[in-house]
């Protein structure tokens, strides 16, 4: 991130599922400027590489690496465990993990359609619930990595929409709570993003996500558009403009309008 982008600037940011995509993304920008960063994600040794990476661009930048199954509520506990008795206490924390599944729901495996049920709304909130007197005593943040789906009801993405429009809710609900004790919460909207979450959402390497390049956004963008408006204490952010102007779209049709819109959207048949 350029030295000249406005930056909140925290004592212990924590950010789930740093080992790739936007949660790297959230490490590199914040880095600069924060004591301490604590990166959550599955894959240790790939934490550990990006430790060091941001330790030797930032001598300064303290970095704790937590492996941690997010989708596992003994791991979730286990973290919650070790950050307490380490003394870390993220005066911000973005709960960035998430997953999807592209295909019907009547063949969909059960087994990824519970784990990502359970990451992207039940580790959101659990985390979120067992940090926030901290984050209340520290005046910090949250910032919920939502979605556009979280707007509109997609066929072949029911479920993950369904977990993103709970993001979504669960964010502007929570902000109207603490708007009095000064933490900020700011739901991230973003659109579709180059990261690996395309390949995690497909079923099988032949199918590609229905999406127009048009409206993709980089990684450094979304992180920095969003950095901003959580500094302007804004409550939802659709970062890009192609893609903000499709969520104002959205937000004036009638429902009826929206359901034709999605049953003529490209469909999947397994």
């Amino acid at each position: 991130m350029p030295h000249s982008a406005p930056t909140p600037d925290f004592r212990c940011a924590l950010i789930t599922g740093a080992s790739s995509g936007l949660g790297l993304e959230y490490a590199r920008q914040l880095a600069p400027h924060v004591e301490t960063l604590v990166l959550v994600a599955r894959r240790e040794t790939l934490l550990a590489k990006i430790a060091q990476e941001l330790v030797t661009r930032h001598p300064a930048l303290r970095v704790k690496t937590f492996p941690c199954d997010l989708a596992d509520a003994a791991g979730r506990n286990h973290l919650l465990n070790s950050l307490f008795q380490e003394e870390l206490y993220p005066d911000c924390l973005v709960n960035n993990a998430g997953m999807g599944d592209y295909g019907e729901f009547r063949t969909s495996a059960w087994g990824k359609t519970e784990q990502m049920i359970r990451l992207n709304m039940e580790a959101l909130t659990h985390l979120t619930h067992a940090l926030l007197p901290g984050l209340i005593a520290r005046r910090g943040a949250i910032l919920n990595l939502s979605s556009l789906a979280s707007v509109l009801p997609i066929p072949d993405f029911a479920v993950y929409a369904a977990t993103k429009a709970y993001v979504t809710s669960f964010s502007e609900g929570l902000r109207l709570e603490l708007r009095d004790h000064g933490v900020r919460v700011l739901a991230v909207c973003p659109g579709p993003v180059k990261t690996g979450f395309g390949e995690i959402a497909r079923r099988n390497s032949g199918s590609k996500l229905p999406v127009q390049d048009a409206f993709y956004v980089r990684a450094e963008q979304v992180v920095r558009d969003s950095l901003r408006a959580l500094l302007k204490d804004r409550a939802r952010i659709y970062p890009g403009l192609k893609v903000a102007a499709a969520a104002a779209l959205i937000g004036l049709l009638p429902l009826v309008a929206v359901r034709l819109m999605m049953s003529a959207r490209p469909r999947r048949s397994d």
